[in-house]
């Protein structure tokens, strides 16, 4: 799979990021749509099932797709189905899901084994503008933008055995800030520490999770999946 760049630098943007967006309620669908047109994105396309979404995607081959999971006719895994399908034939697109539910195990399906690019956010939280448009920035360069809730959720099944257990609570609240999608300086802010000591938190993560830089991984999606698969 291509590498994707770091996390979202806002000086680094220099062209519309293009984004699909596929919704079965028109009202959710038009509306993100235009939320994203009006703050600067470029909507290629728009979808109201499932296979539509892929079909446009592989046309579009956009930066990110915007999806919930449970698509008509059957409301089950279609959406998941076409996201990870996404996932799988186009590398270089982020796939963002918006759901009114946290369903655990299709979180965990889509994720797979690599966080790069994902998103997972509940559509009662997205009346904060900000909080869609960063977490579509976000996926569209390789990071993960996880709803609190739904991290909340999956590391709730972590095992007695849990390898992280070696992490204090601040790195541990550092790294779930981390699934969040969150930068260093934000992190900071929400701890109300330096972004220095963020960083060294963020270093003491990555050495008790036995994570070393190489050229073709991030170690901070790294630490954030096995933080969410544990």
């Amino acid at each position: 799979m291509a590498r994707r760049p770091p996390p979202w630098d806002p000086g680094r943007e220099r062209h519309p990021l293009r984004v699909i967006v596929c919704d079965d309620e028109p009202i959710i669908r038009e509306g993100v749509a235009q939320i994203l047109r009006d703050t600067g994105f470029d909507v290629v396309a728009t979808a109201a099932g499932a296979s539509e979404l892929v079909r446009k995607a592989r046309a579009h081959r956009p930066d990110v797709v915007i999806t919930d999971l449970r698509m008509p006719p059957d409301n089950g895994r279609e959406g998941l189905e076409a996201a990870k399908t996404i996932r799988r034939e186009l590398s270089g697109t982020g796939v963002l899901v918006l759901s009114h539910f946290i369903e655990t195990q299709y979180a965990l399906d889509l994720v797979g084994d690599h966080a790069e690019g994902v998103g997972y956010l509940l559509k009662h939280h997205v009346g904060d503008l900000t909080t869609l448009t960063d977490a579509v920035r976000q996926v569209a360069c390789g990071g993960s933008a996880l709803d609190p809730d739904v991290v909340q959720k999956l590391v709730s099944r972590q095992r007695d055995d849990d390898p992280l257990s070696r992490l204090t609570p601040k790195e541990r609240r550092v790294l779930a800030l981390m699934a969040e999608g969150r930068s260093n300086h934000g992190i900071a802010e929400e701890l109300v520490v330096s972004v220095a000591a963020v960083e060294r938190h963020i270093t003491h993560i990555f050495s008790k999770l036995d994570l070393h830089q190489t050229p073709d991984q991030h170690r901070r999606v790294l630490a954030v999946l096995r933080y969410l698969r544990t």
